[in-house]
């Protein structure tokens, strides 16, 4: 039991260390940062960024490869990004009109991160 205890503090831990990871990289691409871990009756996001108008929501999945940390998003969670996205929004002045779109950022055992820009839509 202690090692899973441990396992799952290592997997915490490391998901944090990929998620600022990839708020540095945002950042210095220009992007701000709004929320980090929003949590609305949907469900959480990661990282909620501008860049100008446009909101940026940003699903950071770390693995031990790029492939494995893909195949970790599925389409329940999808709804559920989509669903905590639309609550978010319906506080944006433009409400559901606001520019934005989803990005999914891999992240492998090394650190290296692979950003997929508007990966998918928003139903």
């Amino acid at each position: 039991m202690k090692a899973l205890a441990s396992r799952g503090a290592q997997n915490h831990l490391a998901g944090e260390a990929a998620e600022h990871s990839v708020l540095r990289d945002y950042e210095r691409r220009g992007y701000r940062l709004v929320h980090r871990r929003w949590r609305g009756r949907g469900g959480e996001i990661d990282l909620i960024a501008r860049l100008g108008d446009e909101v940026v929501f940003v699903e950071v999945k770390q693995s031990r490869d790029f492939a494995r940390a893909a195949e970790s998003l599925g389409a329940r969670q999808m709804e559920r990004l989509h669903a905590a996205a639309a609550e978010f929004l319906a506080e944006e002045p433009a409400g559901q009109l606001t520019p934005m779109r989803f990005d999914v950022v891999l992240v492998d055992g090394t650190g290296q991160l692979e950003i997929i820009e508007n990966a998918f839509g928003h139903g």
